[in-house]
């Protein structure tokens, strides 16, 4: 079966299915050898520019016809896949199921679009099953949603009854708080996540209302960058007034995390990310995290100085 897909978890779901797209998105790059597939996307905003840039392009690019995304129809057609495995939970995120119709429209192919709508950690795993469904894996999905649902078991059961209290942020101008899968990953990491439910939508927060919540462990993990592009925008949020007087700031638990790999995608990761946020919870029973995934914000400054900027590419604002 041909497969394209247009985000990088629908990506990650199928190569852990045994799977390679003959195609996929701009961002797909893990597995690494995804990045060689041939990309049908593109998108019409600067991934490296500051966060508050960002956020102005896409609300421009949400008034232009165009949108965010543009899908290369020539190559679309070459491909002639059986199967687009998109999405329908952000149109900022990743290409969505209206820009593929669009793009059906003006083509040959005529592929059974599956649409993936996450917004639990349950979610996810049954587009897992969808996606092995239609695939014609249907036994290897289940077998690795349960292998996934047993580390998050196992995890839970080593976490403390009470934790830290704990928030995420996934994009720092404006300040966003995460929602959907993230307050189940922060619990089964051992954490309390007071700002947002499970399934609840990733929204703007004004900065009182973090300040009032008061994290004692603050991880900022805006989605799209890497460790490099969050130390180049922290300044959105070590310059915001009473940022010294959080509880997390005095006693030195600000952590950035690789949004860009790590508790964005709805995909096979998501447990590597609790599993992470316990390292950053609770590094005393679970260890460090690797420096490569998550670091103290104080090591960001070394980060910013060496200047190694890569460029993710994906970009994110209120869905």
């Amino acid at each position: 079966m041909r497969v394209v897909t247009t985000l990088p978890s629908g990506t990650e779901l199928l190569a852990s299915l045994g799977i390679d797209p003959v195609g996929v998105s701009h961002e797909c790059d893990f597995p690494p050898r995804m990045a060689d597939r041939p990309a049908i996307t593109r998108s019409r905003i600067d991934a490296s520019a500051s966060s508050d840039e960002i956020d102005r392009q896409v609300l421009e690019a949400e008034t232009d016809a165009e949108g965010v995304y543009e899908i290369d129809c020539e190559a679309l057609e070459e491909l002639d896949p059986d199967l687009i495995v998109t999405q329908g939970i952000c149109d900022v995120c990743a290409v969505d199921e209206r820009v593929i119709e669009r793009a059906l429209s003006r083509i040959g192919p005529d592929p059974e679009i599956l649409t993936t709508d996450p917004s639990t950690v349950g979610d996810v795993l049954a587009d897992l099953r969808r996606i092995g469904r239609a695939v014609g894996r249907e036994e290897r999905a289940e077998r690795v949603a349960g292998e996934l649902e047993a580390r998050l078991t196992d995890l839970r059961e080593r976490t403390p009854e009470e934790g830290p209290r704990a928030a995420v942020l996934d994009w720092t101008d404006p300040a966003m708080v995460a929602g959907h899968w993230t307050p189940e990953l922060v619990a089964a990491a051992g954490g309390e996540y007071g700002m947002a439910d499970p399934g609840d939508r990733s929204t703007p927060r004004e900065w009182a209302a973090i300040r009032e919540y008061d994290p004692e462990v603050l991880v900022v993990a805006p989605c799209g960058f890497e460790l490099d592009q969050t130390a180049e925008n922290r300044s959105d949020l070590t310059d915001r007034e009473g940022w010294d007087e959080l509880s997390a700031v005095r006693d030195g638990q600000v952590w950035a995390m690789d949004g860009h790999h790590y508790v964005n995608r709805p995909g096979p990761r998501l447990v590597d990310t609790a599993e992470r946020l316990a390292e950053v919870l609770d590094p005393e029973r679970f260890g460090s995290p690797p420096e490569s995934v998550a670091v103290p914000f104080p090591a960001l400054e070394d980060l910013d100085r060496r200047g190694e900027r890569q460029s993710a590419g994906t970009v994110h604002r209120p869905s």
